[in-house]
């Protein structure tokens, strides 16, 4: 009887490949965490840009008009400012016309409360 040596079980042949795919699975592993992280960052960015535009935007309105701005939709209105309100709650709170604002800038998601 004439043996097939060219007949290998499944066992044997991922034991000849186990250095490959633990690279494999290691390097995706690798991939995926760097994707997680760079949306983690992307969206710190954008969350800081948006406050840095608010922030310009109280600050051109002092200079041009003499006084803070009542509320943000003044902003919205009459200075350009885009806000996503699905994505961010922008609490900001004025003490007197003549002085800054607080502006803190908030994501909906669950994650963070909007201080009261």
């Amino acid at each position: 009887m004439k043996k097939n040596k060219n007949k290998q079980s499944l066992f044997s042949i991922l034991k000849g490949y186990s250095l490959s795919i633990i690279l494999f699975v290691a390097i995706f592993g690798m991939f995926l965490w760097g994707l997680g992280s760079a949306q983690i960052n992307s969206r710190a960015e954008e969350k800081r840009i948006l406050e840095d535009s608010v922030r310009r935007a109280v600050v051109s309105c002092y200079s041009l008009e003499g006084r803070y701005p009542q509320d943000i939709e003044y902003l919205e209105k009459n200075y350009g400012i885009r806000i996503d309100k699905n994505k961010y709650a922008v609490k900001y709170s004025i003490f007197a016309t003549n002085i800054m604002p607080d502006i803190v800038v908030l994501e909906i998601d669950g994650k963070e409360e909007i201080p009261q």
